[in-house]
């Protein structure tokens, strides 16, 4: 009899790392001396590391593998790798990334299946995966798992015919991609592609409904196995995003009983992976807003939720298909991509808004007549600047993955359906804000002169104190629901998304503008001095579609009231409103009821995305000074959770620097 409480207690307190080893290889050294192609240093080095994994099958687990090796050896040597990046645009590492593959037909066909229709890379690399999976169904023989077993022995080869061997060949799967270099692969619509094995062995009785969720929870408690050995800017960023509910191509709601387990499964658990993400659309019930908003109770800053009203339309208006349009799913973050048929690059880059405010105000202030004149030349330093970052993408190139090519579904000519590039919008409310002071202070009431204003901006605001807290304090922003604030922000996400629309990338796509920040919240101070909104030097912005740090506004219905009247379908690339509430509101008794109502009412008003953070902030004070104390503190970044005392200290103190909301 497996004990499943003994396995989720051995996990958590990270025994399994025991059987990790470092890898001690110049697989680059050796390929280049023998001038490998790209595709044969990627299998060879998949071929290896298969066949170095020590396979470990746990005594209480039915779901099995895990990695042994800590490091995936290089490919190319630094030389090669320079020379590469001299030839082509390297995203990031190099390597495919924000992709979900088509598990529907990996799980209904299995590996073999696939064999003879791809290269014989990927031929290769399936001998590979299955000769390890052989070598677990030895090993777990060996320990006495005859489940884990005889569930690998039938899903290394074949589909899967149940719940569990489906959870099992998933994880295979999962492994795999991670083994061969990719990274934020993506799980895609969970209880889409899983409920037909879920409810065939609900139904014939094979599993009963608590049986069931156990099981998905010692699923997601595999994902917490791995995720530190994954790549990303901080631990938990690491893009394991899974999404329940929303509409499929008929229209019809997909939430279920699978999407429900999953729910209660994290909460149970309290760990940060999966990252859950919720869609929703204004006929979601609100019992489903209650569910998600029992684990943001628990703090783990998910799930996260999109509106399906703002996302299909819109994605339809950019070219996606329908039937792909419904059936979007998340990226790492937030980025919306199709499974299977998208390779798009959702986050090649990033606009700052305070940056051109800062050009424009120091190249055309002196010279413009009026706002008008001001806003016209802002107009043209932002489509410069998108011209400048849509060229700074020719020449974009992957590094092969062939296990990879496998699991997606490449057209015949090996491009994929989908190749669209995203950008990112980082400041846009600071920006906004700087509009607001500039017009009412500058070509206003004229109580600071163009000078005095560049000036204040060039010192930092040293030795105007006043004028520092007239920008920053008693100036109108965004979030306190004033028009004269909000119609600056749907001014600068238009002349965004415009500046964007008929262009074409490298590979046949479009670019697609949004509202997220990733990590640029911070990087995209450096470079600029204070700004017109009362910003000192150094200071970070909001982190995605957020108000500024020191806005003044008047709650989280007002900010909302804000932050929903752009034309959000023009910033479909993705991007949170984030908000922060204390911890203490749970104390209510209807407060669970509220909350989801104020979602709800979010999604209703037509808004796209939204992510929330429920914080403490002397208990945050505390992690940092007994970091070993809160080990397992979870809060949100900028579109994944993450446990607080593993992050950099910018990252914590952005954090207890938001604001923080009552409802």
């Amino acid at each position: 009899m497996k004990n499943y409480q003994a396995l989720k207690e051995y996990i958590l307190t990270k025994k399994h790392r025991a059987y990790r080893r470092a890898v001690d290889v110049d697989l680059a050294a050796e390929y280049s001396a023998l001038g490998l192609s790209a595709e044969e240093r990627m299998t060879r080095r998949f071929e290896y590391l298969c066949e170095n994994e020590t396979p470990v099958v746990l005594a209480d687990e039915r779901i099995s593998f895990l990695r042994t090796l800590t490091d995936i050896p290089h490919i190319y040597t630094e030389e090669e790798f320079a020379e590469l990046g001299n030839k082509h645009r390297l995203h990031e590492l190099g390597f495919h990334s924000n992709v979900t593959p088509n598990y529907e037909k990996l799980l209904r066909h299995g590996l073999l299946y696939f064999k003879n229709s791809t290269d014989e890379y990927g031929a290769r690399d399936i001998d590979a995966l299955i000769s390890l999976c052989d070598r677990y169904i030895a090993e777990a023989r060996r320990v006495g798992n005859d489940e884990v077993a005889s569930t690998i022995e039938r899903v290394s080869r074949y589909g899967a015919t149940s719940f569990l061997e489906a959870l099992q060949l998933f994880r295979i799967i999962h492994f795999a991609l991670w083994l061969e270099g990719n990274y934020h692969v993506t799980v895609g619509r969970f209880d889409k592609y899983m409920y037909p094995y879920f409810k065939a062995d609900i139904d014939s009785g094979k599993l009963s409904l608590d049986e069931a969720a156990m099981l998905v929870e010692e699923f997601f408690l595999s994902f917490n196995r791995d995720s530190d050995l994954y790549p990303g800017v901080q631990q938990g960023d690491n893009g394991q995003s899974l999404v329940l509910g929303g509409k499929d191509e008929n229209g019809n709601e997909v939430f279920n009983e699978l999407s429900r387990l999953c729910l209660e499964a994290s909460g149970r658990l309290m760990v940060i992976d999966p990252k859950i993400n919720l869609r929703v659309s204004k006929d979601t019930p609100i019992e489903i807003f209650e569910l998600g908003t029992e684990l943001t109770k628990k703090g783990l800053g998910f799930p996260q939720y999109t509106n399906d009203d703002i996302a299909i339309p819109a994605l339809i208006e950019l070219g996606y298909a329908p039937e792909d349009a419904a059936n979007y799913g998340m990226a790492a973050c937030w980025e919306l991509i199709v499974a299977g048929v998208g390779m798009d690059t959702a986050n090649i880059d990033a606009l700052s808004f305070v940056k051109m405010i800062d050009k424009t105000v120091h190249e055309d202030l002196l010279t413009a007549d009026s706002m008008d004149d001001l806003l016209s030349a802002l107009k043209k330093q932002i489509e410069a600047e998108v011209d400048t970052l849509c060229k700074n993408t020719d020449g974009l190139w992957f590094i092969p993955s062939p296990f990879l090519r496998i699991c997606m579904d490449e057209n015949p000519d090996g491009s994929y359906k989908y190749n669209n590039f995203g950008f990112h919008g980082t400041g846009v409310c600071s920006a906004a804000d700087s509009l607001v002071a500039i017009e009412k202070y500058v070509f206003g009431d004229k109580s600071i002169s163009k000078q005095e204003l560049i000036d204040a901006l060039d010192s930092d605001f040293e030795g105007c104190p006043e004028l520092l807290h007239k920008l920053r304090y008693e100036t109108a922003k965004v979030g306190q629901n004033d028009d004269d604030a909000d119609k600056y922000l749907c001014l600068l996400l238009d002349i965004f998304s415009s500046s964007l629309k008929g262009r074409r990338n490298c590979l046949g796509g479009i670019f697609r503008a949004g509202t997220g920040s990733a990590m640029f919240y911070l990087r995209h101070t450096d470079g600029i001095g204070a700004s017109p909104d009362g910003r000192r030097r150094g200071e970070p912005l909001g982190a995605n579609f957020s108000t500024s740090l020191f806005a003044k506004t008047g709650g989280p219905l007002s900010v909302i009231s804000s932050l929903t009247k752009p034309e959000l379908k023009n910033v479909i690339n993705g991007g949170p409103v984030t908000l922060e509430f204390a911890s203490g509101i749970w104390s209510a008794e209807d407060s669970i009821s509220k909350f989801a109502r104020f979602i709800k009412t979010f999604i209703n008003m037509g808004g796209h995305q939204i992510q929330l953070n429920s914080v403490d902030l002397e208990t945050l004070r505390k992690a940092q000074e007994h970091p070993e104390e809160y080990d397992r503190l979870v809060v949100r970044i900028w579109g994944w959770s993450a446990y607080f005392t593993a992050l950099d200290k910018c990252y914590q103190d952005h954090v207890m620097q938001r604001q923080v909301y009552g409802i």
